[in-house]
């Protein structure tokens, strides 16, 4: 193990953030460039010799927590390298984006600040990269077996780059123009940055991965034509069949889902637009939903320069400790402040956002934190002006439990473009892959599938979002592995890849 005697006398320090008056003004990575490698090895000799690592079954791929955190603490970097990619194909995605349910299963979080897991994968990663330890690895030789995958999300891109290795032939199909499906387009550039999207597809096609970007299977090409030219098809297409908000004044001009919103913001960055048609700059904000999405919303609306902003959550406001529902060393529901928040608190000091969220809350009074979040808030109706454009919000508090608004607790405030962030439902059933691969929905409504990943149609297999409804960019990679698996076996009669999960799988993790 690492330093024996680390989690006693080592407190936590996480990666610092740049200044907030700094990094609102641009889109680069909201963390200070070189400040994680300096404090790392010491965060990672915190590890301690708990003798049962919950920390793996807290992490849906099973990574070698303990192992890499030991090797960084003696300075391995090179085989802590090997550890951590022995189990995540794109761990710099997960050490920026992942919630990390690793961190909340660490014994230490029984009743301490647990390990910085999540910095120390994102340093092992960016290590690797820096010194050219992250390398294509083609086949030795090649099955003759073909696959197609449809989506560059991370469960389409991890099951392809597994399937590839394998030997397969396969050909990823996006119906963007650009890879990487929610990674590109969804996740703000602050968020992630996309040239790390990019060196991950440019490995894929040195080990021969085939991109077929551009290309709607479903409306441009007939999903069944596709199978047939194929041994094997993985759906992968994510959940983003958004969830609606059915009250008056829905249709209202400047209501949009989050999802209509951020892309054309990350064009900007691509360089598509100088300007995003959807922009926020002058505009007095509501966003919908206290999720991660918000909250990227949130980011992109400090970015663009709102008038004003206040994200609304209709679950009351959680605890800063566990809940007696929520017993370690499970995802505990907490009051957690993300980079995005802590900027619209500072900026709330400026004025006018601190305003808006004032004439939200209940008693006109924010939190002491000065947070743009009001929380137990339930959207009643929309009003619009004369020329049918919304002009505000009618709120009231939400009733604990219920969620239904309560009477006599409503109140208006300005809101000339609103954000809608509240989830999905699964993946969307209109594009004509469904019925053309005779694809069935389960309850929950993402598509139908065995524990194996396997649909009705043989040859058909779903991973990601698409077959387990909407989660997080971690379980998408586990499942695209176990997909991957699960392919090969159904190709050659066995494998040797790694399947971390089954699709029935329900861990502790989020």
């Amino acid at each position: 193990m690492a330093d024996a005697w680390g989690f006693l006398t080592t407190p936590r320090r996480n990666w610092p953030l740049r200044p907030v008056p700094e990094r609102v003004g641009d889109w680069q990575d909201v963390h200070v460039p070189g400040a994680l490698l300096p404090i790392i090895g010491a965060q990672a000799g915190r590890c301690m010799d708990c003798g049962i690592p919950f920390c793996h079954s807290s992490c849906p791929l099973g990574n070698l927590i303990p192992e890499w955190n030991q090797l960084v603490e003696q300075d391995d970097w090179a085989a802590a390298n090997e550890r951590l990619h022995a189990t995540n194909n794109f761990p710099e995605f997960t050490g920026l984006t992942c919630p990390a349910p690793c961190e909340t299963g660490c014994v230490l979080a029984i009743n301490a600040d647990p390990v910085t897991i999540k910095n120390v994968e994102a340093a092992i990663a960016e290590y690797a990269w820096e010194h050219g330890w992250v390398r294509p690895l083609p086949p030795e030789q090649h099955s003759g077996r073909t696959v197609a995958v449809i989506g560059s999300g991370p469960a389409g891109l991890a099951c392809a780059q597994q399937l590839t290795r394998a030997g397969h032939t396969v050909a990823v199909y996006e119906r963007d123009d650009r890879l990487g499906g929610l990674l590109r387009y969804g996740l703000p550039a602050f968020k992630l940055e996309k040239h790390q999207v990019d060196r991950r597809i440019e490995q894929m096609r040195a080990e021969g991965t085939v991109f077929r970007p551009g290309v709607a299977v479903g409306v441009d090409v007939d999903g069944a034509e596709l199978l047939a030219r194929y041994d094997a098809m993985v759906v992968a297409v994510g959940a983003t069949a958004a969830r609606e908000l059915p009250v008056p004044g829905r249709e209202l001009a400047g209501i949009h889902q989050a999802m209509e919103f951020l892309p054309p913001a990350n064009r900007v960055q691509e360089g598509d637009y100088l300007r995003s048609p959807l922009s926020a700059q002058g505009k007095d904000v509501v966003i919908v939903g206290g999720g991660d999405t918000g909250a990227d919303c949130l980011g992109t609306v400090l970015r663009q320069g709102a008038a004003s902003v206040v994200q609304l959550d209709i679950r009351p406001r959680p605890g800063q400790d566990r809940a007696p529902e929520d017993p370690w060393p499970t995802y505990p529901r907490i009051h957690r402040v993300s980079p995005a928040h802590e900027e619209g608190r500072d900026l709330a000091c400026l004025g006018s956002t601190d305003a808006h969220a004032r004439a939200a809350s209940p008693d006109g009074q924010p939190d002491d934190d000065r947070d743009v979040r009001v929380f137990a808030a339930s959207t009643v109706e929309f009003e619009g002006d004369r020329e049918g454009r919304v002009r505000a919000l009618r709120l009231a508090d939400a009733e604990t439990g219920t969620r239904r608004a309560l009477p006599g607790t409503e109140r208006v405030i300005p809101a000339e473009l609103v954000l809608l962030a509240l989830g999905f439902t699964g993946p969307e059933q209109h594009n004509g892959l469904m019925a053309q691969l005779g694809l069935g929905l389960a309850d929950s409504g993402a598509f139908a599938r065995d524990p194996d990943f396997a649909c009705a149609r043989p040859g058909v297999f779903v991973a990601g979002d698409a077959g387990r409804g909407q989660s997080v960019i971690v379980w998408a990679i586990a499942e695209g592995r176990s997909a991957a698996a699960a392919v090969d076996r159904y190709l050659t009669g066995s494998t040797t890849l790694p399947a971390p999960v089954r699709a029935s799988d329900r861990l502790l993790a989020v």
